[in-house]
């Protein structure tokens, strides 16, 4: 049985440099590495967004699981938005991945409360996020050879 995730909603300014040396090796990990995307992760926004972190204790040593940022409603959106959602591949199966989606729906209804919230996710994800509420409101398009649909909840 894996151990427990211990969320933590942060702002950026509030991260360790360790805590986002964390996040960005998983970032990389996840979506330039195993996905073979060539991307620009590092695109302006975590700057300003809120992160949502879960950790796991490993063998006495906490260890990033699962990740997401909320950006504000306006910021790159209309609708506040999630993304750069991910859990590490130690991390998957067990429900891991829904944990995380659920918790950053609450962490971001809570700063941003009676705002929408828009995705674009992997097309393939696509009923994954609409057991969320999310619904598809654009056709498919390619984002850095990734088929990707917007997604509104």
């Amino acid at each position: 049985m894996k151990a427990p995730i211990d969320w933590e909603w942060r702002h950026f300014d509030a991260l360790s440099g360790a805590d986002l040396y964390a996040v960005m090796a998983s970032r990389q990990d996840v979506f330039i590495l195993e996905q073979t995307c060539l991307y620009p992760d590092l695109d302006g926004y975590d700057q300003g967004a809120h992160h949502l972190l879960g950790w796991r204790t490993v063998d006495g040593a906490r260890v990033l699981a699962a990740y997401l940022r909320c950006l504000a409603p306006g910021v790159k959106y209309d609708e506040m938005s999630l993304g750069r959602v991910l859990t590490t591949k130690d991390a998957r199966g067990g429900g891991s991945g829904r944990a995380l989606v659920a918790e950053g729906i609450a962490c971001a209804e809570r700063q941003y409360p009676g705002q929408r919230i828009r995705i674009g996710a992997q097309q393939h994800l696509e009923p994954f996020y609409a057991s969320f509420g999310f619904t598809t409101v654009s056709a498919p398009y390619d984002e850095d050879g990734i088929m990707h649909i917007d997604m509104l909840r």
